[in-house]
């Protein structure tokens, strides 16, 4: 049914009759075709999966009775940007009070309220969390760049094929000299399946790049929403009250 649907509606047609530039132009169509589905796949997989393991992080961190708990015991969430967030203001709050990037064994909790870091110390917290934020912004969006690519470039590499295609029909029907649709038709129609293979690669990589664009930019304000109450967390716990 479905060869019967293709040779009805001349798409089987049109390739056929296609010029060889033509159809490279198609098959590198073809390619980019395959290139950004497999980006807005895995973009999409990617947020889900940072979305998912962030509502993980978050309840237990809202439910945890130690601030300070899940980054003693080490508990991971992989893919998650604000456990990042918080690991790396933590792991900055451990350096500047005791040179430690990792909490030392046997860090009761009596020990962890006894830190107290100066005022001036919240500066270096802030530019870790900072950086952090950019790190888990800038993995979200690699490869972005192939989908604008696709979205932008397809309709004219299609286009391309299409005015390559229609000038060597012209020029195959001044070579035959009869000026007749059944000769400059097939020509015509294999140049146009260019055109629809351009709009079919840019089609899906539009809208799949605009909304992950969205989602990365809602993404980006929770993140440096996250990032300023983890600091306020840490002013709040861990700054002298001497040094304020």
């Amino acid at each position: 049914m479905n060869a019967v649907f293709f040779q009805t509606s001349g798409l089987v047609f049109a390739f056929e009759k296609a010029t060889i530039a033509t159809k490279l132009i198609l098959l590198f169509l073809l390619g980019v075709s395959s290139i950004s589905w497999t980006v807005l796949l895995i973009k999409l997989w990617q947020i889900h999966s940072a979305k998912k393991q962030s509502r993980k992080f978050l309840r237990k961190l809202k439910v945890s009775s130690k601030w300070l708990g899940i980054f003693l015991s080490k508990e991971s969430y992989p893919g998650s940007p604000h456990h990042a967030i918080y690991m790396s203001g933590c792991k900055e709050l451990f350096n500047l009070y005791h040179g430690l990037s990792d909490p030392i064994e046997g860090y009761s909790e009596k020990s962890l309220l006894k830190i107290k870091i100066p005022e001036k110390s919240l500066k270096l917290i802030q530019g870790a969390i900072e950086r952090e934020i950019g790190n888990q912004l800038l993995q979200l969006e690699d490869q972005m760049i192939l989908l604008a690519t696709a979205a932008s470039g397809a309709p004219f590499i299609g286009l391309l094929g299409t005015v390559w295609g229609v000038m060597d029909a012209f020029g195959d029907l001044a070579l035959s000299g009869k000026a007749t649709l059944a000769t400059m038709a097939p020509g015509v129609s294999g140049s146009l399946l260019s055109t629809v293979m351009g709009l079919l690669v840019a089609i899906p990589a539009l809208f799949g790049y605009n909304f992950i664009v969205a989602t990365i930019k809602a993404l980006t304000i929770d993140l440096e929403n996250f990032g300023t109450e983890v600091l306020s967390e840490i002013e709040k716990r861990f700054v002298a009250e001497d040094s304020i």
